[in-house]
């Protein structure tokens, strides 16, 4: 079959969650499928990454949105009712490019990740397609709302309520509709919302697998570290956890590993010298190796943490919210533990350093659900199913 597949950005490197879905996904449909990729991307990209994705992708092709396009395109934001989100990535030159690939490649099937690629090809009617939703971009900006400053909230107001109009619209001009979790699928207003598939992520275990390395870090937080939520998870953790855990223990220190570390991060490590922000890292193994424990006291967002499988596959305990182990489905005090305010997230922080052998417990338990319950070639033989399907009942 031939499979177009839309993204936002190049999915390589793998340093932001929705580049690690899409790459893993897409490597295991192009076993069966001859694979067009048609990513959209606001950076320069380094000719190896393209390299690297011509190892199992027939054709590539990358569209450059420069940032003054952007920036005049959102200045129409107030004359559409287009959600930024699509607004930034939707430009003409770029539709002229798709529509081109679409009449040379002649495509059996479209997917598309996330809704900010879809204005591209809703109006394919006749064309089979799925919109892979990932996470619900909504829920996501609903929350955001909630801890933003007064004079932002009209603005993340007005973006939730574009993006529940436009994730409602798309489910009916798409043949197939997955989602990340359950608890994603119970987030989109769309009456039918029941009939989305879910498609979780699954983990390379191969790659993240326990590592004999001493323990340089007490606590670790991973991630793109320019993200919303993951800010402001670790300004929780570093402002209303910390100072808790270190009345027992004043010398406890935190590794804050991952990719563009915003201003406010960084600036979380010039003022205190126990914290360490490395930014980009070439092999982030090293730094789940590196840590006793992995504590993700997430507040916001929605879609299924990445960080956590990966540190459950590398055999580290980990300490996160109930509204991101939710997503992921592990029993509590078993193969994670749940906080719930800071008093909580302090002493599970402090029974995990103190007792080696809970320590243990807690990591190879967690390790043992990953590995049975996240599985990249499960998760791709599901979506290869619903593609077939849709593209045999539109032939």
């Amino acid at each position: 079959m031939k499979l177009l597949v839309l993204l936002s950005r190049v999915p390589y490197p793998l340093e932001k969650g929705d580049k690690l879905r899409a790459y893993h996904l897409v490597k295991r449909l192009a076993r069966d499928h001859e694979v067009f990729l048609f990513c959209l991307s606001d950076t320069d990209i380094d000719p190896t990454d393209i390299d690297h994705l011509k190892g199992f992708c027939s054709h590539i092709e990358v569209v450059r949105i420069p940032r003054w396009r952007i920036f005049m395109k959102l200045l129409t934001v107030l004359f559409s009712r287009l959600p930024v989100q699509v607004l930034y990535f939707h430009h003409r030159h770029a539709q002229c490019r798709i529509d081109k690939v679409i009449a040379s490649f002649k495509p059996d099937h479209v997917l598309c990740q996330l809704v900010r690629t879809t204005e591209y090809v809703r109006h394919y009617y006749s064309l089979p397609k799925t919109l892979d939703y990932m996470d619900t971009l909504s829920k996501g900006m609903e929350r955001r709302t909630e801890t933003a400053p007064l004079y932002l909230r009209p603005i993340f107001r007005m973006e939730t309520r574009r993006l529940i109009r436009y994730e409602n619209l798309m489910f009916d001009q798409f043949d197939n509709r997955v989602i990340i979790s359950n608890q994603d699928r119970d987030y989109i207003y769309h009456p039918l919302r029941d009939t989305m598939a879910v498609v979780p992520n699954g983990v390379d275990t191969e790659h993240f697998r326990p590592m004999a390395q001493e323990a340089e870090y007490d606590l670790l937080f991973t991630g793109n570290m320019n993200y919303a939520p993951n800010i402001d998870s670790v300004q929780y953790l570093v402002q209303r956890v910390l100072p808790i855990v270190r009345r027992s223990r004043p010398g406890t220190n935190l590794l804050i590993s991952g990719v563009d570390p915003s201003p406010s991060v960084r600036d979380l490590a010039r003022a205190d010298p126990l914290i360490t922000v490395t930014g980009w890292v070439r092999d982030i193994r090293a730094s789940y190796a590196s840590a006793r424990i992995f504590a993700a006291p997430m507040q916001i967002g929605t879609g299924l943490q990445n960080k956590l499988l990966e540190a459950m596959a590398m055999g580290i305990p980990c300490i996160t919210s109930a509204l991101a182990n939710n997503a992921v489905g592990a029993r509590p005090n078993e193969e994670v533990l749940i906080g719930e305010d800071p008093e909580q997230y302090a002493a599970h922080i402090l029974r995990l350093l103190e007792d080696e052998t809970l320590r243990h417990r807690i990591a190879t338990n967690g390790n043992r659900f990953v590995r049975s319950h996240f599985d990249w070639d499960v998760a791709s033989e599901t979506l290869s199913r619903l593609i077939g399907d849709a593209t045999e009942a539109a032939g």
